[in-house]
């Protein structure tokens, strides 16, 4: 899946296309997402991140990219339209981070395992049940297609706290890149 497009740019908190919901990729939609997947990947893989979803390249779309490298090998997964299907009512911690929001880490409890049902670039059905950190970065990456940030699924005033750190720290840098 290698491109040899310029890297798409990944989108950073406060750009409001973060909070958009993405619409279902339609059949019109084909040519579009087999040209946007492999280049999100090569994005996903620069950042480097194990997961991205389309709003955050700019593409209100129900597409995101999974690889969690298993053995340092890439198995990269392409997911149209995943949906979560079921979910435990066990319950797991897990620290998150977002190719979005930079340098922010926190902890979000999520259910421990999900069913997620998508397509593939072929229009294939695929069904899966996930569990660690698989069902963590697919749940995220499904909140993205909805507009929710790991963030959202923390108090408000730690999410309030992490935002205007966030924000200051990006304040902070463009200032440095002006003056140099």
């Amino acid at each position: 899946m290698a491109t040899d497009a310029p890297l798409i740019p990944i989108l950073l908190l406060p750009d409001a296309r973060l909070r958009a919901k993405a619409r279902p990729v339609a059949e019109g939609d084909g040519d579009a997402v087999r040209a946007l997947a492999p280049r999100m990947l090569a994005a996903m893989y620069e950042a480097p991140g194990i997961g991205l979803a389309a709003p955050q390249v700019g593409e209100l779309l129900r597409l995101a990219v999974v690889d969690l490298q298993p053995d340092e090998k890439p198995e990269p997964m392409v997911l149209v339209n995943p949906e979560i299907v079921e979910r435990s009512r066990e319950l797991a911690t897990r620290e998150e981070g977002c190719l979005s929001i930079p340098g922010l880490y926190a902890d979000v409890e999520r259910p421990e395992r999900v069913k997620v049902r998508w397509r593939d670039l072929e229009g294939a059905k695929h069904e899966l049940v996930a569990e660690g950190l698989l069902a963590t970065c697919l749940q995220h990456e499904i909140d993205h297609l909805d507009g929710v940030l790991f963030l959202d699924h923390l108090t408000p005033l730690k999410r309030n706290m992490l935002t205007r750190k966030f924000l200051k720290d990006q304040k902070n840098k463009a200032r440095e890149r002006d003056e140099d």
